[in-house]
């Protein structure tokens, strides 16, 4: 790899390592001196190696300059503390010296991650937040990179992640696995950012990229990681895990060659990834071992089915059924919309139309494009006044482009 990407791609992946284990040295208290002395240790590198030239092992190198950084702040605290706080009296001299060491150890690392990804997705910080400080501390990306994932600016990150910051500190959070009767009340948390982390990536409102699949993949790793955690192994963990295989698996299906978002029917199937198909179904086995269905479970088994390439009554029949339970357990606007998709495979088009109109998701362009798909073939003039209508309402250049060519498709209307 190139000296100049070389550095950039350790920040990604050996940064938040190193965040984690100083956190959790450090406590929350001193969040931003753990930030500093992590973000320091690369500034080094970019120093040093191009004079020096790359190291015969870069990631030792950084995890020996990080723990040596991290020794000297300790070491100038404690003789700073012992200058400006007067000796006691019954002071003992025989104490132990202070713990300046550092632990980097693959499986320290391991374990301060998924206790920072626990402390991160407490329940007293809001959503958005809780993605925030995870893609910073979690995933190693850049404020910038996350403003362009939630779309906003700078500032408004730096002020969000602050006031989460704040927070982590007045609730005084400790960075550790919750206890047992906590953990499944805590774990569901923890499983919403992962989602809703993935949902991000998965379909983007950025003009510039139809999903954003590093967001996907980071998602898929924090998961992974509680799946590899004997006491975070659950069965809505493997379902989620499931789900995001799943979706995965059509990933370069759902991107044409001019960077345009690909239709489901209009997928190249050869494309699909069959081995993310076939952990997604090892996964999706795993969460049945509990009693306790989830809405990552069903939503697992719609993903599955959608990874079958017959386009058979059967498939939308079972897909229809799984929607009915899934708005049963949790009633969201997109989820009925899908059924009603799913309804028109399984039941025909004029039954289908029936049950979207009494949505009424009028500010949906999603909404409006699926009337459309299923005016299309019924009413020509219908079809193209709901895609019309999709298009005003929608956002991005990709969504535009792609409903633009569904009312190129229909054609002009016949005077």
């Amino acid at each position: 790899m190139q000296q100049s990407a070389l550095i950039p791609h350790l920040f990604r992946t050996e940064y938040r390592k190193v965040i984690a284990v100083l956190c959790k040295r450090f406590g929350f208290d001193q969040i931003e001196i753990a930030e500093d002395i992590a973000s320091d240790t690369f500034m080094s590198a970019a120093q040093t190696w191009p004079l020096q030239g790359i190291p015969e092992s870069p990631v030792a190198w950084l995890y020996t300059v990080a723990k040596n950084k991290a020794r000297n702040y300790l070491q100038r605290k404690t003789t700073f503390a012992n200058k400006v706080i007067p000796e006691t009296s019954n002071r003992n001299d025989t104490a132990t010296l202070p713990d300046y060491e550092i632990d980097l150890s693959p499986q320290n690392i391991n374990d301060s991650q998924l206790q920072m990804m626990f402390a991160i997705c407490h329940p007293t910080i809001p959503p958005e937040a809780q993605i925030g400080l995870s893609l910073r501390i979690l995933c190693g990306f850049g404020i910038e990179e996350i403003a362009d994932a939630f779309l906003t600016n700078k500032e408004t990150i730096n002020k969000r992640l602050f006031r989460a910051k704040e927070k982590l500190r007045e609730e005084k959070i400790s960075i550790e696995l919750p206890p047992a009767e906590a953990l499944e009340g805590r774990l569901a948390s923890v499983l919403t950012t992962i989602y809703l982390l993935f949902s991000e990536g998965y379909y983007s409102i950025s003009n510039n990229k139809v999903f954003r699949k590093e967001l996907c993949i980071e998602a898929m790793r924090l998961c992974y990681m509680l799946v590899e955690n004997k006491y975070t192994n659950k069965p809505a963990v493997n379902a989620l895990l499931s789900l995001m295989c799943f979706h995965a698996s059509r990933f370069e299906a759902r991107i044409g060659k001019n960077g345009e978002y690909v239709l489901y029917d209009e997928q190249d199937t050869t494309l699909w990834d069959t081995d993310l198909i076939s952990k997604g179904a090892y996964y999706l086995n795993l969460s049945a071992s509990g009693e306790q269905l989830s809405k990552y479970h069903l939503e697992a088994a719609i993903a599955y089915w959608n990874t079958q390439k017959d386009d058979t009554r059967e498939k939308w029949e079972n897909i229809l059924q799984l929607y009915n339970r899934l708005l049963q357990i949790e009633y969201s606007p997109m989820a009925a919309l899908n059924r009603t998709f799913a309804l028109s495979k399984a039941n025909g088009k004029q039954e289908a139309i029936i049950e979207a109109e009494k949505l009424q998701l009028t500010n949906n362009h999603f909404y409006f494009t699926l009337l459309g798909e299923l005016y299309t073939g019924i009413d020509t003039h219908k079809a193209r006044h709901h895609y019309e209508q999709a298009l005003a309402l929608a956002k991005t250049a990709t969504d535009k482009q792609t409903i633009q060519r569904k009312i190129d498709g229909i054609g002009k209307p016949m005077c």
